[in-house]
C-alpha cells in the first residue's frame, strides 16, 4: 500500500470514530449500538495502522489474499447486523401494537364514564 494511501486510510478510521464518538455524545446513537461500533472502528483502525497483522491472519488461516478475509469478514458482520436490526424492528413493532390497544381501550373506558357522567 503506498504512504497516501495508508494516511488516508488511517485519517479515515480517526474521522469515524470521531463520528461514532459525536453521535454518542448527542445521544443519535444508543450505548448498546455504540459500543460495537466503536469496537468495529478501533479493529478498522489497528488494522489500517498495522497491515501485517490482516497479511498474517489470513495467511494463517489459509487466505491467500487478505483483501478476501476482510470482504468475507464483512459481509458476515453486515448480515449480522441486517439479522439483528429486523429482529428490533419485530420486536418494536408489537410493542407498538399493544401500546396502541392499550391506548384503544383507554379511550373507550374514557367515553364509557363520560357517557354515564353525561347521563346524571
Amino acid at each position: 500500500m503506498s504512504m497516501s494511501a495508508h494516511i488516508f486510510a488511517i485519517v479515515g478510521s480517526i474521522l469515524v470514530l470521531l463520528g461514532i464518538i459525536e453521535m454518542l455524545r448527542r445521544r443519535q446513537l444508543s450505548e448498546k449500538y455504540a459500543v460495537l461500533w466503536l469496537v468495529v472502528g478501533v479493529l478498522i483502525l489497528v488494522l489500517t495502522i498495522f497491515p501485517d497483522l490482516l497479511w498474517g491472519f489470513s495467511a494463517f488461516i489459509g487466505i491467500r489474499i487478505p483483501t478476501n478475509l476482510m470482504f468475507f469478514v464483512a459481509i458476515v458482520f453486515l448480515v449480522g447486523v441486517s439479522i439483528h436490526q429486523s429482529w428490533e424492528l419485530s420486536r418494536l413493532e408489537d410493542e407498538t401494537r399493544r401500546l396502541a390497544e392499550d391506548v384503544a381501550i383507554l379511550r373507550l373506558e374514557i367515553e364509557e364514564k363520560l357517557d354515564k357522567k353525561a347521563d346524571i
